[in-house]
């Protein structure tokens, strides 16, 4: 692509690129097609500045155009097609280490699935690891926030810390909280690092609405600071958050359900089989007065679908089967049962057989052969984006799925989730991490695997967030996102007893693409629920 063609262009209408943008298109020669396709996103919007962000807040205006090209120019932007995650084929980019991890490893996920597209799943070859991989993980962080900060309007005359002078200034800058702590004063005071240098943030308690807010915050967050300072401090007036939020709540044309399902824990005594063989029941259109069971096309389970061994102190008491691969086999035998036109897409937790450092592979073809073998099942890594939906100019719902391991310790740290009922509330924990971006911010909340990207972190806004791991059931809206965490089909273990813990069983969320109404459907008592929540 000539690049100065198409600068020239903009600059003739009145708008310019930034240089991501200008990235986007790098791998084609298609010039006509990207001139339609900026000039339209221009006119749509209204902007000046032409950003990749923007391109991500209009998925559905760019898939339109796209959709509209002919079909010999469709192929020519394949790339910007998965770039974009709006590949209208089943496409995916593979990154090299990726590749490396699925030849060695034969863990190659299904990805040919109709109407389901794998658009991002860490696949990660454990290496031994460094100082500077931490060192890198936590810099890229710092760097990819930082380009969705400072697209805010309200960090003024921003700087890097470097560039600071000794004269007091109003100034905003972006960087990760490294520390805090509270002052004989009862000031919060920060230290706070970007990629060339560090400085402090002080917050007064005069100022109780950022006060409250400052308490809040989490070490290893990536955010704006805006005040009044110098090179050696900053009396902050302002905290901007990176805000994960989307302009509306998109409809699909197309009247399809969805079902979401986490922690089985197939394999446990306590497993309630009874009640899951009546939801497979359902699924099946065997329950009467259940119209609705045939418009299900997607079924997710979102991890600790096997009780796995050993995953909390005298377990092996509670459990029904004593192996792994066992449990895998005996979980794909009820799996089999459900109709084939259903598509089932599972990532795993904390209790299946893969490493607990996050992100976390798929499935290991070892331990769960017999899952593999289902041919409506896809496979992801933990966490994972996932899109369904997708027919003829309707770009689909994108899903992001996380087990959810590092709601514990939000739940037990964050005064104000400890204060709204900590892990019994995960809805408040999950629009935490949105408005913080990332599923596990503070190093201390997950065991991290670090690598280049991030995968923790949440560049692409999903239109729903579903998680696992409370075994409470619950549904809410955060910035238009909807935000779903699943029930367990396990009773209450000696363990969560002990720790205070109190789930909710056998609870599944139904949710039509079309209507957006979502409902609890209720196999351990009668079916109860009501329309858009």
């Amino acid at each position: 692509m000539n690049v100065q063609e198409i600068l020239k262009f903009c600059l003739e209408r009145g708008f310019l690129l930034d240089k991501e943008v200008l990235g986007l298109f790098n791998e084609t020669s298609d010039e006509e097609s990207v001139k339609l396709i900026i000039e339209k996103i221009k006119d749509s919007t209204n902007q000046r500045i032409i950003t990749k962000s923007l391109f991500n807040q209009n998925r559905d205006k760019v898939f339109q155009i796209l959709s509209a090209l002919p079909k010999e120019h469709q192929q020519q932007l394949e790339g910007l097609k998965i770039k974009l995650g709006l590949s209208i084929e089943i496409s995916r980019e593979v990154s090299k280490e990726e590749k490396e991890y699925q030849n060695s490893s034969g863990n190659q996920p299904n990805f040919e699935m109709t109407d389901v597209k794998v658009l991002s799943s860490p696949l990660i070859r454990t290496k031994k690891l460094e100082v500077a991989d931490f060192t890198k993980h936590f810099r890229n962080r710092v760097s990819d926030m930082k380009i969705i900060l400072q697209e805010n309007s309200s960090l003024k005359n921003l700087v890097s810390i470097n560039k600071l002078s000794g004269s007091r200034q109003n100034l905003s800058i972006i960087g990760i909280v490294s520390s805090k702590s509270i002052t004989k004063n009862k000031n919060i005071l920060f230290d706070i690092e970007d990629l060339t240098g560090r400085i402090k943030v002080l917050i007064g308690p005069s100022n109780k609405p950022l006060y409250e807010k400052a308490e809040e915050i989490c070490l290893d967050s990536v955010l704006g600071f805006s005040g009044f300072g110098n090179r050696e401090i900053i009396f902050c007036s302002e905290i901007v958050f990176p805000e994960a939020s989307l302009p509306e709540r998109k409809k699909s044309p197309f009247d399809e359900n969805v079902l979401f399902l986490g922690d089985i824990h197939y394999g446990s005594s306590l497993f309630l089989e009874d009640k899951f063989l009546k939801f497979i029941d359902y699924l099946n259109g065997k329950v009467p007065n259940t119209p609705e069971a045939e418009k299900i096309k997607y079924l997710f389970l979102v991890g600790d679908i096997i009780a796995g061994v050993g995953t909390y102190p005298s377990q092996e008491k509670e459990l029904k089967i004593k192996d792994i691969e066992e449990q895998f086999i005996g979980l794909t035998q009820l799996l089999s049962k459900i109709r084939k036109d259903i598509k089932i897409i599972i990532s795993p937790g904390n209790h299946d057989g893969v490493r607990l450092m996050e992100p976390q592979p798929l499935l290991s073809e070892k331990y769960a052969w017999s899952i593999h073998n289902l041919k409506n099942v896809i496979l992801t890594g933990n966490p994972a984006n996932v899109n369904i939906g997708a027919k003829g100019n309707f770009s689909g719902f994108d899903i992001l799925t996380y087990h959810g391991v590092s709601y514990h310790y939000y739940a037990n740290t964050i005064p104000k989730l400890i204060h709204e009922g900590g892990q019994n509330s995960p809805n408040k924990i999950m629009a935490y991490l949105l408005q913080n971006r990332h599923l596990a911010p503070s190093h201390t909340s997950v065991q991290y695997y670090p690598s280049e990207e991030d995968f923790l972190m949440i560049k692409k806004i999903p239109d729903i967030l579903v998680s696992g791991h409370t075994h409470k059931s619950a549904i809410a809206y955060y910035n238009n996102i909807l935000t779903i965490s699943t029930s367990s089909w396990e009773s209450k273990t000696s363990y969560q007893e002990k720790m205070g813990n109190h789930p909710d069983f056998c609870k599944v969320p139904i949710f039509n693409l079309k209507t957006r109404t979502i409902k609890i459907l209720d196999f351990e008592d009668a079916e109860k629920g009501d329309g858009e929540k």
